[in-house]
């Protein structure tokens, strides 16, 4: 049991697993501190942060008189972080692994089957030949002429 528990634990896949877990958390830290720190003061800039919570956004008068605030600058925080991890991400463990699984398929001397598929012309003469074998293959085209039939009275 503790030999099968070690065998998966080594596997590849959860020990990559593990260390994008920890550099997501870590790059994602990075990223809330550049848009806290940089972000959200240019955002401050233009609009004046709330007294009573320090949110950084437009302010509009609500229906009771009272001030309300939109808070932008947690907004931004949240889709920079997203969208800078997303790609991390993408360009740090998508794009190589999907490298070196082609790398792999081609050193055990896989082809990809779409290469092999025939097209649509070459299906097309195969299935003209096999009905020209079994003799059942349509009369040749006719040319049909330009003017309309003439009704019949």
């Amino acid at each position: 049991m503790i030999k099968g528990f070690k065998d998966f634990i080594m596997r590849g896949n959860v020990i990559d697993l593990a260390v994008a877990v920890v550099i997501g958390g870590a790059f994602t830290a990075l990223v809330t501190a550049i848009v806290t720190s940089i972000i959200n003061p240019l955002i401050a800039l233009v609009y004046k942060p709330d007294e009573k919570t320090g949110a950084i956004g437009p302010t509009f008068v609500g229906l009771h008189g009272d001030e309300v605030t939109f808070p932008l600058g947690g907004l931004l925080t949240a889709v920079i972080s997203f969208f800078a991890v997303a790609l991390v991400v993408y360009l740090v463990f998508v794009v190589p692994m999907n490298k070196w699984k082609e790398r792999q398929a081609a050193k055990a001397g896989v082809v990809e089957e779409a290469a092999k598929l025939p097209t649509e012309a070459e299906l097309l003469i195969q299935i003209r030949d096999l009905l020209e074998q079994q003799g059942s293959a349509p009369a040749p085209a006719t040319r049909r002429s330009a003017e309309p039939p003439s009704p019949s009275i």
